[in-house]
Protein backbone atom coordinates (compact mmCIF):
# COMPACT_ATOMS: atom_id res chain seq x y z
CA UNK A 1 0.00 0.00 0.00
CA UNK A 2 1.02 3.52 -1.04
CA UNK A 3 2.20 6.06 1.54
CA UNK A 4 -0.44 7.80 0.65
CA UNK A 5 -3.69 8.98 2.83
CA UNK A 6 -7.28 7.73 2.12
CA UNK A 7 -10.07 9.39 3.31
CA UNK A 8 -12.50 6.81 4.33
CA UNK A 9 -16.03 7.03 5.99
CA UNK A 10 -16.65 4.61 8.65
CA UNK A 11 -20.38 3.86 9.88
CA UNK A 12 -20.70 2.38 13.38
CA UNK A 13 -23.94 0.98 14.23
CA UNK A 14 -24.05 -1.52 18.16
CA UNK A 15 -26.01 -4.83 17.06
CA UNK A 16 -28.15 -6.46 19.62
CA UNK A 17 -25.38 -8.30 21.06
CA UNK A 18 -23.71 -5.19 21.84
CA UNK A 19 -21.37 -5.36 19.41
CA UNK A 20 -20.12 -2.34 17.65
CA UNK A 21 -20.11 -3.02 13.78
CA UNK A 22 -18.03 -0.94 11.28
CA UNK A 23 -18.67 -0.45 7.19
CA UNK A 24 -16.13 1.27 5.19
CA UNK A 25 -18.60 3.22 2.76
CA UNK A 26 -16.33 3.90 0.01
CA UNK A 27 -15.31 -0.01 0.63
CA UNK A 28 -17.77 -1.99 -0.74
CA UNK A 29 -18.14 -5.05 1.48
CA UNK A 30 -15.82 -4.19 3.94
CA UNK A 31 -16.99 -4.42 7.70
CA UNK A 32 -15.70 -5.41 10.64
CA UNK A 33 -16.58 -5.77 14.55
CA UNK A 34 -15.13 -5.18 18.16
CA UNK A 35 -16.63 -4.97 21.39
CA UNK A 36 -15.09 -1.75 22.70
CA UNK A 37 -14.58 1.12 19.52
CA UNK A 38 -10.55 1.61 20.40
CA UNK A 39 -10.52 -2.16 19.11
CA UNK A 40 -13.26 -1.51 16.44
CA UNK A 41 -11.02 1.67 14.90
CA UNK A 42 -7.98 -0.60 15.29
CA UNK A 43 -10.02 -3.23 12.95
CA UNK A 44 -11.57 -1.36 11.03
CA UNK A 45 -7.83 0.47 9.59
CA UNK A 46 -6.29 -3.54 9.71
CA UNK A 47 -9.36 -4.06 7.01
CA UNK A 48 -8.97 -1.35 5.11
CA UNK A 49 -5.40 -2.00 4.61
CA UNK A 50 -6.44 -6.06 3.80
CA UNK A 51 -8.55 -4.80 1.39
CA UNK A 52 -6.70 -2.31 -0.81
CA UNK A 53 -3.94 -4.91 -0.70
CA UNK A 54 -5.80 -7.43 -2.14
CA UNK A 55 -7.37 -5.08 -5.05
CA UNK A 56 -10.60 -5.16 -3.34
CA UNK A 57 -11.84 -2.18 -5.16
CA UNK A 58 -13.19 -2.81 -8.96
CA UNK A 59 -15.23 0.43 -9.38
CA UNK A 60 -14.72 3.98 -7.98
CA UNK A 61 -17.79 4.70 -5.93
CA UNK A 62 -18.61 8.48 -4.42
CA UNK A 63 -20.50 9.08 -1.16
CA UNK A 64 -23.41 10.98 -1.77
CA UNK A 65 -25.17 11.28 1.71
CA UNK A 66 -27.21 9.95 4.24
CA UNK A 67 -30.95 10.15 4.51
CA UNK A 68 -33.31 9.93 6.90
CA UNK A 69 -36.86 9.08 7.21
CA UNK A 70 -39.92 8.91 9.27
CA UNK A 71 -41.89 6.02 9.59
CA UNK A 72 -45.20 6.58 8.40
Amino acid sequence: MSNAQLKLTVVIERDEDGYYVASILELPGCHTQARDLNELMDRVKEAAELYLETGGIEEKTEFVGVHFSKSP
